[in-house]
């Protein structure tokens, strides 16, 4: 998964789980959260490791 891909579903989520006009879809959430996760997620998401 490319950034551009991660961010676009990074934002898909966001919109999934906090946007009130938008109608909940728990596979759609749980599908973007396993390819996020798969893939590492985006920089600012991850975790700093020193």
């Amino acid at each position: 998964m490319t950034e551009t891909e991660a961010e676009k579903a990074l934002a898909e989520l966001d919109r999934l789980l906090n946007d009130p006009d938008v109608q909940m879809d728990p596979a759609r959430v749980w599908a973007l959260a396993g390819r996020l996760s798969r893939a590492g997620t985006a920089p600012e998401t991850s975790p700093t490791r020193h």
